[in-house]
């Protein structure tokens, strides 16, 4: 069986016109549906000592995730504020809360050292230690999402084996372009969703093209995290980088079909309650 491991960012998604919280974040999302998909899966992050906490480590528990490296820190989970526009996520206001006083130990490295991948994001406050991240991971993947820089690019990638990234505002040509100069930072696989147009890879040799799977929306948040985690998996397990993104668009359409990244929903207690 792989393994993957996510570290780094987790937050809880406050649907507030569901009056509902869901657990997620790209390192947490990525290891929960790597472990949906077959993988054993771990992951490493600094949780709050609250309610938001508490959903997230219950949830990935249930998930079958193991969560024994993780810290609970005296002060408030990570959260962010989601909307809805015809079902595609929109996220509001966010507060990093104590995810970013992560802070990696010798016996971490060790625990990570144990999975075939590990798998963070822009989001995780990781840079400081991505030499020794790099170090410990066999291989390692790394979400830019849409928020990235071209000199944040520059910084980062030449420690990334896979590198993701949302380029749905860009057009096909700008995107393989972009594509192409991260491979030569050192990345051997970069990978770009773009919404409805599908998504790109760019293996150092050639483009590969993969459309999306029809499907009725519900929520498009945590369809670029399931397409990542898919795609990682079946790499990891020797598909073809062809049949790899198939799937990965498979389970992307499943995703985007309920609420929240890997569901969980919880009523977001009101102020003073």
């Amino acid at each position: 069986m792989v393994s993957v491991i996510g570290v780094g960012d987790n937050t809880v998604d406050r649907y507030l016109h569901l009056g509902t919280m869901f657990p997620g974040g790209n390192a947490v999302n990525v290891a929960v549906l790597a472990r949906r998909h077959g993988a054993k899966a771990s992951y490493v992050g600094w949780f709050g000592n609250d309610e938001a906490g508490r959903l997230l480590q219950t949830a990935l528990r249930q998930e079958g995730v193991d969560i024994s490296r993780c810290r609970v820190v005296d002060g408030p989970n990570a959260q962010s504020s989601v909307t809805l526009v015809n079902g595609d996520r929109v996220f509001g206001p966010s507060s990093p809360g104590v995810t970013n006083q992560i802070c990696l130990e010798e016996a971490d490295l060790d625990f990570i050292r144990q999975h075939d991948l590990t798998h963070t994001s822009i989001y995780s406050y990781i840079e400081p230690q991505l030499a020794q991240l790099r170090k410990a991971a066999p291989k390692l993947s790394f979400d830019f999402s849409n928020h990235w820089k071209l000199d944040y690019v520059r910084e980062v990638a030449p420690y990334v084996d896979i590198a993701f990234l949302s380029t749905s505002d860009y057009s096909r040509a700008d995107t393989v372009a972009l594509m192409r100069w991260i491979a030569s930072l050192g990345p051997s696989l970069v990978v770009a969703t773009r919404g409805s147009e599908g998504s790109l890879a760019f293996d150092g040799e050639r483009i590969y093209e993969q459309g999306i799977v029809p499907t009725q929306v519900v929520d498009t948040l945590g369809a670029g995290d399931s397409f990542a985690a898919r795609l990682i998996v079946e790499l990891l397990s020797g598909s073809t980088l062809e049949h790899a993104m198939a799937m990965a668009a498979v389970s992307a359409a499943q995703t985007c079909t309920y609420y929240g990244a890997f569901g969980y929903g919880h009523p977001i207690t009101p102020p003073g309650s």
